[in-house]
């Protein structure tokens, strides 16, 4: 489906594809299929995390807070963790709309995530607290997973949604 935004002939015309069109060779390639399955993923799992930080169906959040986070803001942890779920929310969007540049904010943010992590389990450890060496491991993968992404984003992901031809 092509949408005009001005004359289809001669220079400077400008056309919004959605989809974009894509080869059918570049399809069955292996790469733009990862490329498709990290981007489908690092758009809807942060949208879904996001959400459910404001009603904690899949898991009470603000146990994996370290309570320093909302302390230095002077809110609740559940406040806290609502502007965490803002801030996924626009993540996932991020790398829908901006797949060559989100994806890099999205690893910083899982690097927080981590750094959260590890304090919140060196806090318990002492304490005989649980520890999240586990979760702070699994999220250093999505990490690796989010600049892979944008590696394969810098080939694949459309330069722009609106494409002007120059002389």
């Amino acid at each position: 489906m092509a949408i005009a935004a001005a004359p289809q002939q001669g220079e400077g015309s400008h056309t919004l594809r959605f989809p974009p069109r894509v080869p059918s060779e570049q399809l069955s390639g292996p790469a733009y299929q990862a490329y498709l399955m990290l981007r489908t993923t690092f758009v809807v799992a942060p949208i879904l995390f996001g959400v459910d930080k404001f009603f904690n169906w899949m898991t009470y959040w603000p146990k994996y807070l370290w309570v320093g986070f909302p302390h230095f803001l002077s809110v609740s942890p559940q406040h806290f963790m609502y502007g965490v779920g803002v801030i996924e929310i626009v993540a996932g969007l991020g790398v829908l709309v901006l797949p060559r540049l989100a994806p890099y904010v999205v690893a910083g943010w899982l690097g927080g995530i981590i750094t959260n992590e590890i304090i919140l389990s060196i806090a318990r450890n002492g304490d005989g607290g649980r520890v999240f060496w586990n979760i702070a491991l699994r999220d250093f993968g999505l990490l690796i997973a989010a600049f892979a992404l944008a590696r394969l984003a810098a080939k694949y992901a459309p330069r722009r949604l609106v494409g002007t031809k120059r002389a």
